[in-house]
């Protein structure tokens, strides 16, 4: 057994710090977008890129950021991720046009799936001596995430509207540079072990996720039933196909088959999918009606957005975790989507002379309870079944499914607002009418994850399903 690290807390505000970083790299720039459009020239429809680069990105590498921690090192590739995610940074503020903030995005992305995995074998190898350390220590951890997604709302909307947008990216520079100055002193060195990388599942999967987004973006200009559009999406399956057979065939895959057996496992996993496709494209959206249509600047918009993830922190942390323990995961997975589906609804009755405290606050309120609701039970039941050595990697693979999901959810919805109208700018009732759209279309993600959640997940043992319930209360989540 490894020797105590006497450091080992001052190490989690570290860990905690790249957790709460890397969760607010995905929202700090939702408010910063309308600036980021007028100055580099996106469209309406293209501006997602700037979300679904680093979603992309960071979804379709997390199982090789884990693969990648056991092979080399957790801390080495925890420093490494740190030094991409400042490059990323720093191309991103520094872009002139469209492509090169796309390409700064993807960078960012690639550093955060290194980072996120790493953090978290590092943080086990400092606290796995005693349980009640490690749950306090997860308590601590899993906080991060929220409150990260908290902060970038309010500073990316403090930033843009008292800086400018480029602060937004050029934040990640100073505290990853103080991040990278303090792993030598306080995070343990760790001995990688023999084994391969899944270079090509690595490629093919991301490919893929980045091909069907692709298409799904492009296919209201060129058409659904276009050549070019059902040629992309062929190769998109093609290459998911090709994915799978990977990993079938390689000794060292980046996913096992195998794991698919893990009971919950799959349904847990497709209500996780259908949970990012609808919340991520109802939070993009809330977005730009804030600013495109009320005319809300920057702050404002972000101080708008507050109500909603103070809230998702409140359940999360404090009434989640008891309710799962009462009522088990799959009832609150339903329960959950089925108020998303209720509150995102509720959004699609927004106006164009509409107002934040009759248009905006009690729906966004109401979809904030279904995320809590939902997030967490899916997220222990995923990982409930699986093995103590297959833990991580089911970890991983329910992350990466919810990532994937968000990106795909909002391919679609903009492909949806952008058919009923959300491109023309200057007519506020055109451009209101295709925000609708997509709320509307969000709506009925949830409500679809509600009704196959129901029908296909499998309920875990009720002794399974204890320990979830125990574990969360122990991570404080």
């Amino acid at each position: 057994m490894n020797a105590v690290n006497p450091r080992r807390w001052q190490a989690l505000i570290v860990l905690a710090a790249a957790q709460f970083m890397v969760i607010m790299d995905t929202s700090i720039i939702g408010v910063a977008l309308p600036d980021m459009q007028r100055d580099l020239g996106f469209s309406q429809g293209n501006l997602q890129w700037v979300f679904n680069a680093y979603v992309i990105a960071f979804g379709g590498l997390l199982l090789l950021g884990g693969r990648l921690s056991d092979l080399f090192g957790a801390r080495k590739v925890f420093t490494t991720g740190w030094i991409i995610l400042i490059a990323g940074s720093i191309v991103a503020a520094a872009a002139g046009n469209a492509w090169i903030e796309i390409l700064g995005r993807g960078v960012q992305g690639i550093g955060g799936a290194l980072i996120a995995p790493a953090s978290m074998t590092l943080l086990m190898m400092l606290f796995g001596h005693n349980p009640r350390e490690l749950g306090r220590a997860m308590a601590l951890y899993g906080a991060a995430a929220p409150a990260g997604g908290t902060a970038g709302v309010f500073l990316g909307g403090l930033i843009t509207e008292y800086l400018s947008w480029p602060w937004v990216f050029i934040v990640y520079v100073p505290i990853g540079l103080a991040t990278l100055a303090a792993v030598p002193a306080l995070l343990p060195a760790v001995q990688g072990r023999r084994g391969s990388v899944d270079v090509l599942g690595a490629i093919s999967v991301t490919a893929g996720i980045a091909l069907a987004v692709y298409a799904i973006v492009r296919a209201p200009e060129q058409g659904w039933s276009s050549p070019s559009t059902l040629v992309e999406l062929a190769g998109a399956i093609a290459l998911l196909a090709l994915f799978l057979v990977i990993q079938r065939m390689v000794r060292e895959p980046l996913m096992p088959l195998g794991i698919w057996k893990t009971p919950g496992l799959a349904g847990a996993n497709l209500a996780m999918a259908l949970l990012g496709g609808a919340w991520i494209p109802m939070w993009y959206f809330l977005n730009l009606y804030l600013q495109q249509v009320l005319g809300y600047g920057a702050f404002p918009s972000g101080a708008a957005l507050l109500p909603m993830t103070v809230a998702i922190m409140i359940f999360m942390i404090g009434i989640t975790a008891r309710l799962l323990g009462r009522f088990g995961a799959k009832p609150l997975i339903v329960l959950g989507l089925l108020v998303l589906a209720a509150g995102v609804a509720g959004l699609s009755l927004v106006r164009p002379d509409g107002a934040f405290a009759t248009d905006v606050l009690p729906a966004s309120l109401i979809a904030a309870v279904g995320m809590s609701l939902a997030y967490i039970p899916a997220m222990m039941s995923a990982m409930s079944g699986a093995r103590p050595e297959e833990s991580g990697l089911a970890s991983g693979i329910v992350n990466t499914t919810y990532q994937v999901g968000s990106a795909l959810g909002l391919a679609a919805m903009t492909a949806i607002a952008t058919s009923q109208g959300a491109s023309e700018l200057g007519d506020l009732p055109r451009l209101t009418d295709g925000f609708q759209g997509a709320f509307i279309g969000a709506a009925a993600v949830a409500a679809l994850g509600a009704v196959l959640t129901l029908l296909l997940m499998r309920t875990p043992k009720p002794a399974a399903q204890a320990g979830a319930a125990a574990e969360t209360e122990s991570l404080g989540v």
